[in-house]
This record gives C-alpha cells, sequence and structure tokens, in this order.
C-alpha cells in the first residue's frame, strides 16, 4: 500500500485505483512488446524477395 500512495503523490494521480490502472496498461504494453518481439523471429526470410514486389523500375507506367 505504502508503494501506491507514494507512487499516486509523485506523479499527482486521483486514486490508487488509477496507479493500479496505469500498471495494468504498463503490463499490457510489455507483453504486447514481447509478442511482437516473438512474433518477429518467425518471419520467413524467404518471402523477403516480395518485399518490393510492384515497386521496382518500370512499375510506373511512363507518361
Amino acid at each position: 500500500m505504502r508503494f501506491l500512495e507514494t507512487y499516486q503523490e509523485a506523479h499527482g494521480m486521483p486514486t490508487k485505483s488509477a496507479v493500479i490502472a496505469e500498471a495494468l496498461i504498463a503490463l499490457q504494453r510489455n507483453e504486447l512488446e514481447r509478442a511482437y518481439a516473438e512474433a518477429s523471429l518467425e518471419i520467413d526470410s524467404a518471402w523477403d524477395v516480395t518485399n518490393l514486389d510492384g515497386l521496382g523500375e518500370g512499375s510506373r507506367e511512363t507518361e
């Protein structure tokens, strides 16, 4: 409880519930970042050759 009160005062938060809500948002953000990091490890490098499909020379019509 002391930590909640100290954090609440230090950050000008209206209630201890607001402190907990902010902590849950930070936890969710952390979990999301971890999930994205894990997902990026699953990317198949064989698809890298398609990154620029349609963006190379000759992909635009000349006027």
